[in-house]
């Protein structure tokens, strides 16, 4: 049963499909997150630095996938639409975890300035992306001089946030320090080689059923009739994002609110460089070209949510409502009126 005829099954094959994967996805996300929490343990790692670059990198094998597929099949529009939807959703991913997971405002408890950094950055690319669909692209070699240069800024800066600690001129005064008893309870009796085996498992286990994910979420879209931009961002980006719920969730369970922020704004770096690749594959001309201010609004969306999250994580102060943080109702409020805006531009 190949999954690129998935339009030609019934509504009923599409959507138990969808299921499976989106289950298993969820049982390999969080197995992942628990395998990564343990080597950062291990190897002594921060916890910004594995979220972002192993964790972030890993779960954005889904979008690597529907970049590839629907560029291939002359829809590039639908691939850069789940790469923007999935900028938007891992932040409110986030902010909805945070309602979930304790009593404390998640950003009250995130001190490094790696994270700070990673937010700013982030917002850069994102506003980036907006203003290279406002000017338009010209092919060089093949791709768009803006794809590439999404790309150089997308990777330079998933490079700068990486030490970003050590380099710090700065640290959080009252930032507390792990105790002796914390670190006593947390040793790892896994050797290193099993935790890298699982974690290649599950990476694949999230890549082949992240991209059943990508394949029958668009063949229900098709079949119900939704529009196209609304198709890639919210629900092909939701589908492919079901990785970061679960590890999320995982991470945020551990108290590694480090690990789940650099997950998501890591995952947001390799995401926003898979325009590129996308780029590359569709032979239409510059990608870029094909897209529209519903593309540009998705990408400010995404900005936005992220200043909201970089004002808490400034702010570092503890009020909650409904048992999470401010920060994080007004990302869910946001991210609500940004689909209201969505759907009359599109």
């Amino acid at each position: 049963m190949p999954l690129s005829n998935a339009q030609d099954y019934p509504v009923w094959i599409n959507a138990g499909i969808f299921l499976a994967a989106a289950v298993l996805v969820w049982i390999a996300g969080t197995r992942l997150t628990h395998a990564l929490d343990a080597i950062t343990r291990k190897t002594g790692w921060g916890q910004a630095f594995v979220g972002m670059l192993l964790l972030g990198g890993i779960t954005s094998l889904p979008e690597i996938a529907n970049a590839i597929t629907s560029s291939w099949t002359g829809n590039p529009a639908l691939a850069v639409n789940n790469l923007l939807g999935s900028a938007s959703i891992n932040i409110l991913l986030l902010a909805v975890a945070d309602a979930f997971i304790g009593r404390d405002a998640v950003t009250s408890a995130v001190a490094r300035p790696s994270t700070l950094m990673m937010a700013t950055l982030c917002m850069l690319v994102l506003i980036t992306v907006a203003a290279a669909i406002t000017v338009t692209d010209t092919l060089v070699m093949g791709v768009g001089i803006w794809s590439i240069a999404i790309f150089g800024l997308s990777i330079g800066a998933f490079g700068l946030s990486v030490g970003y600690n050590d380099r710090a001129p700065w640290v959080v005064k009252d930032a507390e320090p792990e105790t002796e008893d914390e670190v006593e309870e947390e040793k790892v009796t896994a050797s290193m080689r099993s935790l890298v085996i699982t974690s290649a498992i599950t990476g694949a286990i999230i890549f082949i059923a992240g991209y059943a994910l990508a394949q029958t979420g668009d063949a229900l879209a098709e079949q119900t009739g939704i529009g196209q931009g609304m198709v890639g961002f919210a629900l092909i980006g939701l589908s492919t994002s079901m990785p970061e719920l679960s590890s999320i969730i995982a991470a945020l369970r551990l108290k590694r609110y480090e690990m789940a922020f650099g997950q998501v704004l890591g995952t947001n770096f390799v995401n926003l460089s898979l325009i590129l690749l996308a780029d590359g594959v569709f032979s239409g001309g510059p990608v870029i070209n094909e897209l529209s201010r519903f593309e540009s609004v998705s990408a400010l969306l995404g900005a936005v949510l992220i200043g909201v999250f970089l004002i808490g994580l400034l702010e570092r102060r503890n009020p909650t409502v409904m048992k999470m943080g401010w920060d994080s109702l007004a990302v869910m409020i946001l991210f609500a009126g940004g689909l209201a805006v969505l759907y009359a531009v599109e």
